[in-house]
């Protein structure tokens, strides 16, 4: 682009999507400013939320509000070199509506970009209501994180959410996509889009995947008898359909399916004898319980939000090696010939079977993501900006004074 329209940046802030305390460690935002904070400053700032908690979610509700306090305590904090993690003190998303705690959150957000060594960041959106701090916070450019449908998510305000996904659209310099059917249908809309696909931690799941012996296999899954079929991920009702999985589960009873994640459904959504719930475990751990599955499996919804999904764990699963059973949706049809489609409970069962029966080439899975590394995501993320005109200004890591 021309001289003139270059906007250098030596930093980041990113409103994330997610809360690096309490989340998967995962997620698309999560790790390309891993990769980015290699080579710069960046400021990750857990989610503001996207809707408000209500009492009526019962004893969710609950535990969103004390693993929020949890996090707020950790206030500003270096992870590692040059990444660090923020949790604003600031009512839920919607709230920021109102200029007064707009600007309150960005006055707390530009004093932590000061201590970290922030002079000229790059401003990066993955939570839509962060676009009420837009003239409060300094930045140099705008990137929009568009990775999900997020007006189709559970519980929001759909024409809220929307209006501030096309706003953002319209005034980010650059707008990320890895979903598709989005980027295919949302470009337009754009002043500039970039498809960058999801990523995967390959080294470590391949690891997981190829280590052999019952001291690899997590102590808590040792007493469940094999073959063991497994899905590892958030247990949530916009993605993971629970009446679709206790069908299939009650088909294949001599089978245990273990699931691995945090839960927002009821408490007694499952009780049946071949399904081991064991909650949410660190991200550092995630690789084994993938390993120590026969098969893996993803049994989602057919709604707006997995239609323009891309889940991460699909990757994450190719590079374990262990064969993979899934409901359709779009982005799967990049992978069709590594990954088993059935579409009923009866046909999902099937493929189970089949699955286990013959697991196919696990390094021909692997093979298919070898390439996709996070590392290499970041360095298409940082040409994508550059092709847009916004030029990293790399640097060394500042002091946390």
């Amino acid at each position: 682009m021309d001289g003139a329209d270059n906007k250098p940046y030596d930093s980041v802030i990113c409103f994330g999507g997610v809360d690096w305390w309490y989340h998967n460690r995962g997620h698309y935002d999560l790790q390309i400013m891993r990769e980015i904070s290699r080579t710069m400053p960046v400021l990750y700032v857990n989610s503001i939320g996207m809707k408000t908690p209500q009492v009526s979610e019962g004893g969710m509700f609950f535990r969103r509000v004390l693993r929020k306090l949890r996090s707020l305590r950790r206030g500003l904090h270096c992870v590692s070199n040059n990444f660090f993690v923020y949790s604003a003190r600031t009512p839920p998303g919607p709230a920021l509506a109102s200029p007064f705690f707009a600007r309150q959150l960005a006055r707390q957000v530009n004093r932590c970009a000061r201590r970290v060594g922030c002079q000229r960041p790059l401003l990066w959106i993955a939570c839509p209501p962060a676009g009420h701090v837009l003239d409060y916070v300094s930045h140099t450019a705008l990137v929009y994180q568009r990775t999900d449908r997020m007006e189709a998510f559970t519980g929001v305000d759909h024409d809220y959410i929307a209006g501030l996904d096309q706003d953002l659209k319209a005034q980010a310099d650059v707008t990320v996509f890895c979903a598709t059917s989005l980027y295919e249908s949302e470009q337009a809309d754009c002043r500039r889009a970039a498809f960058i696909d999801h990523g995967v931690d390959f080294d470590r799941f391949a690891l997981a995947g190829t280590t052999q012996g019952d001291e690899a296999e997590p102590g808590d899954l040792r007493d469940i008898s094999r073959p063991r079929v497994g899905f590892i991920g958030g247990i949530d009702a916009h993605t993971f359909d629970p009446a679709f999985f206790k069908t299939v589960a009650e088909q294949l009873p001599d089978i245990s399916f273990v699931l691995v994640g945090a839960c927002s459904l009821p408490e007694d959504w499952c009780a049946l004898p071949n399904v081991h719930l064991l909650g949410q475990r660190p991200y550092a751990s995630v690789p084994s319980y993938m390993a120590a599955c026969d098969a893996l499996i993803m049994p989602w919804n057919r709604n707006e939000w997995i239609h323009a999904c891309n889940p991460v764990k699909l990757k994450e699963y190719l590079a374990i090696g262990r064969p993979v059973v899934s409901t359709p949706f779009p982005e799967l049809a990049h992978y069709g010939d590594e990954v088993i489609e059935a579409d009923t409970p009866e046909a999902f069962a099937r493929a189970i079977r089949k699955a286990l029966s013959h697991p196919g080439d696990s390094e021909a899975r692997r093979a298919r993501v070898r390439g996709h590394t996070w590392a290499q995501k970041a360095i298409d993320t940082i040409a994508a900006l550059e092709a847009a005109g916004l030029s990293a200004e790399l640097r060394q890591e500042p002091p946390l004074s």
